[in-house]
């Protein structure tokens, strides 16, 4: 199937009053290769339950950079437990305790912090892209999250011809926190992106070229 010939705009017309649900099973009935991303961060666990309930052999990439706090990781072990989830875990080629050793973590501000995002977060998702090359990329990503999200809608091409798919993406913080409660979903209380700059910021993956 050429995704680039699908007509987005209809798409994302007909996709506006769906369930996350459906959403995510018209993506997958497009029968190619597909991924979803998870940070393991606040709520994650609402897409991850949703794949696992309609799919759960689709691919789950998973970038841990080393440096989130120790409620997420644990959070996070849970849920790949619970839901059974294809887990691809990619790391940073670097360890958190040499990195420490050698640069730490720069601030936003100064020169490096380009290049640590690289090392710690870009770098391990383009391997992910490289290996199980997907032409879809499912996410949790909601339109209210970010300046940049509201740019975006529910299906989306990027410059790399992958189709981005967002099944949530019109859900309200209240909605994600009544399917938590209804499901019974652990959510980690404490999470950290080393390079995210501030709360509402993008982390990279979401404006990353080609």
């Amino acid at each position: 199937m050429q995704l680039g010939q699908l007509d987005l705009e209809q798409i994302n017309k007909e996709l506006r009053d769906k369930s996350p649900q459906a959403i995510l099973k018209w993506a997958l009935s497009l029968n190619v290769s597909s991924i979803l991303t998870t940070s393991f961060g606040f709520n994650s666990a609402v897409s991850l339950h949703m794949l696992a309930n309609i799919d759960a052999s689709v691919p789950v990439v998973w970038v841990d950079s080393g440096y989130n706090a120790k409620d997420a990781y644990v959070v996070a072990e849970q849920l790949m437990q619970d839901l059974q989830l294809n887990m691809h875990i990619y790391n940073p080629l670097q360890s958190v305790e040499r990195r420490a050793a050698i640069l730490g973590v720069p601030g936003a501000d100064e020169p490096e912090f380009e290049v640590f995002t690289e090392q710690v977060k870009l770098e391990p998702f383009k391997r992910a892209l490289d290996e199980l090359k997907p032409q879809i990329w499912i996410s949790g990503i909601r339109r209210e999250e970010t300046e940049h999200r509201k740019s975006l809608d529910i299906v989306s091409l990027d410059n790399r011809g992958i189709l981005k798919v967002a099944p949530i993406f019109y859900w309200s913080k209240a909605d994600v926190e009544a399917y938590m409660s209804e499901h019974k979903l652990p959510n980690c209380k404490h999470y950290f992106d080393p390079t995210k700059v501030a709360e509402h910021a993008e982390c990279g993956l979401h404006v990353l070229p080609a």
